[in-house]
């Protein structure tokens, strides 16, 4: 993201959702959902029940369209850099369009809850705008994040690193 080579990163992450399921994992879920529904789907239009069928294919597809739409939010991913002179944030959504914040890291604040409950966010402010990120990590990862972060903070405020300072 820097691509100042004079400058000190001082911390660097790239974020990205959790996805607990594998894709070879979803193709197994899939052959078990189709392979299951087909099993039912017979014995329904054997016993007479065939609309039935229709509705256990629609089941199986309306699964299949939920992961798919699962696995498409999970290319969304931020890339938080702070070096001498900025923190940057950079958001890429799934889609490809990228945003991208910067802040100044002598005025800068980062908040979390601690302990962190489900609902807790990583705040970063300075100047009256503030920021979310890493709202899809798992409440202890967003910890996590927030201490390594105001670690590296501290770092990059000690006299002579902050550039203007």
């Amino acid at each position: 993201m820097s691509g100042d080579p004079s400058q000190t990163v001082f911390f660097r992450a790239v974020l990205h959702p959790n996805r607990s399921l594998s894709p070879r994992g979803f193709r197994l879920l899939m052959i078990a959902a189709g392979g299951l529904s087909l099993a039912l789907g017979i014995g329904f239009f054997l016993a007479g029940a065939w609309p039935i069928v229709g509705f256990l294919g629609l089941d199986v597809l309306l699964l299949w369209l939920a992961f798919r739409m699962s696995y498409r939010s999970g290319r969304l991913y931020e890339t938080v850099e702070l070096t001498d002179s900025a923190l940057t944030v950079e958001r890429v959504e799934p889609k490809g369009r990228a945003r991208r914040w910067s802040f100044q890291p002598a005025w800068l604040r980062v908040r979390m809850d601690d302990p962190p409950r489900h609902n807790s966010q990583i705040v970063i402010s300075s100047h009256g705008q503030s920021l979310v990120v890493g709202s899809f990590l798992a409440p202890e990862e967003r910890l996590d994040f927030a201490k390594a972060l105001n670690g590296a903070l501290d770092r990059a405020r000690r006299p002579g690193h902050l550039a203007g300072a």
